[in-house]
């Protein structure tokens, strides 16, 4: 039975009222992510495994280290939200999930509010996971600027949610949300600068990059955590998250439906 379809049963009188609806559901998709065995793989092992792989390649070398870090960081935080409430969503309105939980007495806010909080724990389970393994296995800096840090990852979180769940109206079936999801996942992580300095990249590929949302994450997070720099010196990397919020926070109202697409 799916978390959706567990929280399907959930009596009319449950305490908390709908804080507290929110709050049991979190923990549900707590319990169910961690009993998927490939969920925790590619929410916990999946920067680890990257880390070490780039770390022994560039084994010594700080200044390619000190551009992976930043640059796994932000793709784990695109990875736990993005990915994760696209393919979520999608599921849970062609199963017709969604479309019951409109006659059930679980608010179906409180249940899109649980589903998102466990999208976002996953995302600040991976990015202390980077910035661990980073200072104790590589020896890159702690963060220097702890709250820009904050800034951008809640920046990174609310942005990359939105245009999951924007995506996710535009996929029409489960079987093929992984070609929806990767055709914007690969290519971004392949052109913001993730694995390699952008500075160094041609200037067309710089170009597009600058269009991308992920790459201004991974600017203002490598500013934070290893070039010792505040909000102030990447308000512009801030400024386009927020736009890219914007966008998708219209596109996941307007487009949001509760029924399966008729077939």
């Amino acid at each position: 039975m799916s978390a959706g379809e567990l929280a399907l049963e959930r009596p009319a009188t449950a305490p908390g009222g709908w804080w507290g609806a929110a709050w049991r559901q979190y923990r549900l998709e707590r319990k169910m992510f961690w009993r998927n065995s490939s969920a925790a793989f590619f929410g916990v092992l999946l920067p680890l495994l990257l880390l070490a792989i780039f770390g022994a390649v560039f084994a010594g070398d700080h200044k390619n280290l000190d551009v992976i870090v930043p640059g796994i960081a932000g793709m784990s935080i695109m990875s736990a939200t993005f990915i994760s409430l696209a393919y979520n969503l999608t599921t849970l309105r062609e199963r017709g999930i969604l479309k019951r939980l409109r006659g059930t007495p679980l608010a179906p806010s409180a249940y899109i509010a649980g589903l998102a909080a466990n999208a976002v724990a996953n995302a600040a389970l991976q990015l202390a996971i980077v910035i661990v393994a980073g200072k104790v296995a590589f020896g890159v800096p702690w963060p220097t600027n702890w709250g820009a840090l904050a800034v951008f990852a809640v920046a990174g979180v609310i942005c990359f949610a939105l245009l999951g769940v924007a995506l996710a109206h535009a996929i029409p079936n489960p079987e093929s949300a992984p070609a929806y999801v990767n055709a914007v996942f690969l290519p971004q992580i392949l052109l913001a600068g993730v694995f390699y300095d952008a500075s160094n990249a041609p200037s067309a590929v710089r170009d597009v990059a600058q269009v991308l949302p992920l790459t201004h994450l991974v600017d203002g997070l490598s500013g934070a955590m290893v070039h010792h720099t505040g909000v102030g010196s990447h308000w512009d990397a801030l400024l386009i998250l927020a736009l890219w919020a914007v966008v998708g926070g219209v596109l996941a109202v307007r487009g949001f439906s509760w029924e399966a697409r008729p077939e």
